[in-house]
């Protein structure tokens, strides 16, 4: 039973967490809009929860030897999952972000994220019920 319950709320962490890093991720592309050059990037979600739950093994490992490269900050299974987002349409500055994408992206990834937070919620108020017999 405790397994059950560790398990549920360690899967249930690590997909907030990674709801936590492709809201990273999207904000960045959003914050980026206007710089030339920029390409826009994303997370595959379903590869980088198999891979943070133990279901896959990231396909490649990638190291920052500057402080400035992309995954300094981000760690685990999203640095294998990260995509290149292709652009929707020309523009002369070779900037890939697609402002009316990424805002959709944004909501969608918001809704999920308080999906995993009621989640956790109510499988600790299960748990606690059970063990105060209530």
């Amino acid at each position: 039973m405790l397994n059950r319950i560790t398990n549920t709320l360690d899967f249930q962490a690590q997909a907030l967490n990674l709801r936590s890093d492709r809201q990273r991720l999207i904000a960045s592309n959003i914050a980026n809009a206007d710089t030339p050059g920029y390409v826009a990037r994303d997370m595959n979600f379903a590869q980088a929860l198999k891979a943070a739950t133990g279901g896959a093994q990231p396909a490649t490992t990638l190291a920052s030897t500057e402080a400035g490269h992309f995954n300094a900050g981000v760690g685990g299974p999203i640095v294998s999952t990260l995509n290149y987002a292709m652009a929707s349409q020309t523009n002369l500055d070779s900037n890939s972000v697609d402002m009316d994408r990424e805002r959709a992206s944004f909501a969608d990834n918001s809704v999920k994220y308080e999906a995993a937070l009621r989640f956790i919620t109510n499988d600790v108020k299960t748990t606690l019920s059970a063990i105060t017999g209530q």
